[in-house]
């Protein structure tokens, strides 16, 4: 095993912070035009789906599995790719095919162009994420990581959140018009493709930071990079299984919520797509404050493995909210999404923040790829089918309320176990690097 050399913070004056801090918001303004492109196609699906005159299966492989393969195929070889090259070329080069793919979708004119258009488009969304936290990490010290991924995270949200709000109204201000005589949907994802083109040109007036913290021969072949993972596989897996665990539970209740409000609490769209966009965006920024802060806190105090005491609280909160749906009013049913989504938003940075501090910067990047395509692919393929398998076991539609709330307390109970667990690895690590 390497050798960690303790890392050398250069420019710690107040102009070498400011710099670094602006860097952090530039990477986070790149990762919400990233998130924006990759989501604003989903309010705008049902009538693509009309004007192209696709079928719901269709539309459900444009939106599941084209935003998948990209992330099953490239997250670990970028991830790699992070620990040896130029990050910041890599986040340029990704950032340019999410921007393409935004306005490929504009032109697609049938479903084998759109779902490739839609598969590059989604390159800038989870791709692009480890190699920013990747460059955050080497902007700041370690102990204001969370905060720097932090405000990373917060980008991705308003990014989520803008595609939603920002393309909604856009569709509306263009309904009637065209633009390079496309309709209305086609020319949001073209004003969408050039801000974009903004955020990639931003990035030419960003450096690549030196590494910190790296081990002795950083360009470490793949065999050793794996090896070097490996020889951590007591901390890493469990960590992996509580992300994924986290990230199931968080997807399931962002797709099944609507059927449930419509099924049972006898809400239409209408009623109900307002709030639950504000619960997400409340939620999400609450539990990235949260997260960023607690994992700082954390690692500043003397508590053993200090640095994941965040993840473990938000984790055995997350058990009691994910009754959300079968809660006896919709205010209830309000309050306990916002809290479970609250606490995955706050997990998620907790563990960015771990991954950035408790790994060698030479495997990092590959680290957070595995973590990206453990959790997303996972969260995207399993969590949906897995509660539809329950409700029907259970009593068929009627039974969808107890087969999410099913799905989310054994994904919170997994994800408890495996954060205590990476907690315990933590401070025995800790310890021995004292001794």
């Amino acid at each position: 095993m390497a050798t960690i050399v303790e890392p050398v913070l250069s420019g710690t004056g107040a102009r070498s912070s400011r710099a670094g801090f602006g860097s952090i918001l530039l990477l986070s303004l790149t990762i919400a035009s990233a998130w924006a492109t990759r989501s604003v196609f989903s309010p705008m699906q049902d009538i693509a789906r009309a004007d192209m005159r696709l079928s719901d299966f269709q539309i459900s492989l444009v939106q599941g599995l084209a935003a998948s393969i990209p992330i099953a195929l490239l997250s670990i070889p970028l991830g790699r790719m992070v620990d040896r090259r130029n990050r910041v070329h890599l986040l340029i080069a990704v950032t340019a095919v999410s921007t393409l793919g935004g306005l490929a979708t504009a032109f697609a004119t049938s479903f084998p162009l759109l779902f490739v258009a839609r598969m590059l488009a989604g390159l800038g969304g989870m791709c692009a994420l480890p190699m920013a936290i990747s460059i955050a990490a080497d902007l700041s010290p370690p102990d204001r990581r969370g905060r720097a991924i932090l405000i990373l995270s917060v980008g991705q949200i308003i990014g989520v959140a803008g595609a939603f709000a920002l393309g909604g109204w856009l569709f509306s201000a263009l309904a009637g018009t065209s633009i390079l005589g496309l309709t209305a949907w086609r020319g949001v994802h073209v004003v969408f493709a050039a801000f974009g083109l903004a955020a990639l040109l931003s990035l030419f007036l960003l450096n690549e930071p030196k590494r910190l913290e790296i081990a002795e021969g950083i360009a470490l072949p793949l065999r050793e990079a794996v090896g070097e993972m490996w020889a951590r596989r007591a901390l890493i897996l469990p960590l992996l299984i509580g992300q994924i665990a986290v990230v199931m539970a968080d997807t399931a209740a962002t797709i099944w919520a609507a059927p449930v409000l419509s099924r049972n609490y006898g809400l239409s769209p209408a009623q109900f797509s307002a709030w639950i966009g504000a619960v997400i965006l409340v939620a999400g920024i609450l539990g990235a404050v949260f997260g960023g802060l607690a994992a700082d806190f954390g690692h500043k105090s003397r508590v053993p493995g200090g640095l994941l005491i965040g993840a473990v609280a938000a984790a055995a909160l997350s058990i009691p909210a994910a009754f959300f749906p079968v809660m006896p009013t919709v205010a209830g049913f309000a309050a306990m999404l916002t809290l479970l989504l609250l606490c995955g938003a706050a997990t998620g940075l907790v563990t960015a923040t771990a991954v950035a501090v408790l790994i060698p910067n030479e495997i990092r990047g590959l680290c957070l790829g595995l973590f990206v395509v453990g959790g997303a692919v996972i969260g995207l393929a399993v969590a949906p089918t897995l509660v539809s398998v329950i409700s029907s076991a259970i009593g068929g539609q009627r039974g969808l309320p107890w087969g999410l709330a099913t799905t989310g307390v054994a994904t919170g109970v997994a994800a408890l176990i495996g954060f205590i667990r990476s907690m315990v690895i933590a401070a025995r690590a800790a310890e021995a690097a004292v001794v």
